[in-house]
């Protein structure tokens, strides 16, 4: 048999229709999405129960947050590499079975300590699943509609948060044992597993790999769903030629073309993470020592993430539509506005309508970002770019908590939503002065799937 030397995954990928594959693709990725959103803050819901049981103050809270984000740090530089070496299909479902594995352990729990283990180590799976998830819905999609798709993911397993919330607002007063229940609702990520067989390696990490057959049956497989569901799919635009690229791996941050992005996407997260989870983690914990109860505290924060999913699904209506870019820089801003007039208010009503907002636009602003930072690097450095710069930002949260800790104790409440929307400008800023744009390639390849399809058509009617 003839060695096939390129599958042309990209460009064949490129003039699909979406089909059921992709809508499959997309429910399986949601689903574990939808288990870390949910297990991402059982930590912030459970603390100030923790706090009153194990006599913690607000400092072990602190280093265990921290903790959790070295964690993250860690297990998003891990998962990048074995993305890379073991494909994008079984790095996924390894993270989501570490981070559920985990959660699990939570529930036996003894003490602040022990359970900041086990946080530590569910979060590294969280981010490690995250990063991939990313990944593999960008190598898997059309470019011109991919970012809407991802949104979509994230519409569905955003939900996790407000549910987990409505629940934990249920269980956790029920008994002095009923918060452990919370993380046994995390663990249930595991179902994942029911997803896997129906899945598809990224013919496009096939392909970079050199396992060019595998890479051609893949594409055969999901080229065949879009042809029964869509009729004769048109000719591909051919690859364009390369010039040699860099051997993947840590080698690769001597390149201009990974380093830069690598940077600028550091910038992205490094503000997104200490700005987001400077808000979320310490919301209920911030308001019951400010005299909220602890009941009304975490429902409060309960009905504030309900603006969670709107915000992933405006996402999904932008995202394609204006270049992201500068739907970021816009969110970004608005986050830093809501959240600020979050922090001036002990009105419950305002404190629900402004969390709403924080919640609605950064998770739109998380959506966008999942979408615009893969779109920055080639296949070879798509994973370990976003994973570093990922990692990067979740690294910085080891810092955030402490930080909003010392300036809660020493200038007060409001002190701490405006050093938040500080962050939350700051990165808007560097971003609309350094960010590439994007959006003129995706119509680039847009109008050349057209074109291909139009020129296929025109040599079909021709008798």
């Amino acid at each position: 048999m003839q060695h096939i030397r390129t599958t042309n995954a990209a460009n064949r990928l490129d003039r699909l229709p979406i089909t059921k594959f992709h809508k499959r693709t997309v429910l399986a990725v949601a689903f574990a999405y939808f288990f870390e959103f949910a297990d991402i803050n059982t930590f912030a819901i459970t603390a100030p129960v923790v706090r009153e049981q194990w006599g913690a103050d607000v400092d072990h809270v602190a280093y265990v947050t921290s903790l959790s984000f070295v964690g993250m740090f860690i297990g998003a530089v891990v998962a990048g590499g074995l993305a890379d070496r073991l494909g994008r299909k079984r790095t996924l479902t390894l993270t989501t079975l570490w981070f559920t594995v985990w959660s699990f352990a939570c529930v036996f729990a003894w003490d602040i300590w022990s359970l900041g283990v086990f946080r530590v180590l569910t979060s590294a799976g969280l981010s490690a699943m995250t990063v991939v998830a990313v990944v593999y819905i960008s190598e898997l999609f059309p470019s011109a509609k991919r970012g809407k798709f991802q949104a979509y993911a994230i519409v569905i397993g955003i939900c996790g948060t407000p549910v987990t919330n409505l629940i934990a607002s249920a269980v956790v007063p029920m008994s002095d044992w009923s918060w452990r229940l919370v993380y046994l609702w995390g663990s249930l990520g595991a179902l994942f597993l029911f997803f896997v067989r129906r899945l598809e390696e990224s013919p496009q990490w096939l392909e970079s790999r050199g396992r060019h057959e595998e890479a051609e049956a893949a594409l055969t497989r999901i080229e065949a769903h879009a042809t029964a569901e869509h009729g004769p799919l048109p000719e591909p635009q051919q690859p364009k030629p390369k010039a040699p690229s860099v051997k993947p791996g840590l080698g690769m941050l001597k390149d201009k073309k990974f380093l830069y992005p690598t940077i600028l996407l550091s910038v992205l997260w490094i503000t997104q993470t200490i700005g987001f989870f400077g808000y979320s983690s310490w919301a209920p914990t911030l308001l019951a020592a400010e005299g909220v109860s602890v009941e009304d505290s975490i429902f409060y924060v309960a009905l504030t993430t309900v603006g969670a999913p709107l915000g992933s699904f405006l996402a999904a209506m932008v995202t394609d539509r204006f270049e992201r870019k500068w739907c970021l820089v816009v969110f970004g801003l608005v986050i830093a506005a809501s959240g600020l007039l979050y922090g001036l208010t002990f009105t419950p009503v305002l404190i629900v309508v402004f969390g709403f907002l924080v919640n609605l636009f950064e998770r739109g602003y998380t959506a966008l970002a999942y979408a615009y930072a893969p779109e920055l690097y080639g296949t070879e450095g798509r994973s370990l770019g976003t994973s570093i710069a990922y990692g990067l930002g979740r690294l910085s949260n080891a810092v955030g908590p402490l930080m909003i800790a010392g300036v809660y104790n020493g200038v007060g409440y409001q002190a701490v939503f405006m050093v938040i929307a500080g962050t939350w400008t700051l990165g808007a800023l560097v971003l609309a002065v350094f960010g590439p744009a994007t959006r003129r390639r995706r119509l680039a390849a847009e109008a050349a799937a057209a074109a291909a399809g139009t020129g296929a058509k025109s040599v079909t009617a021709t008798p």
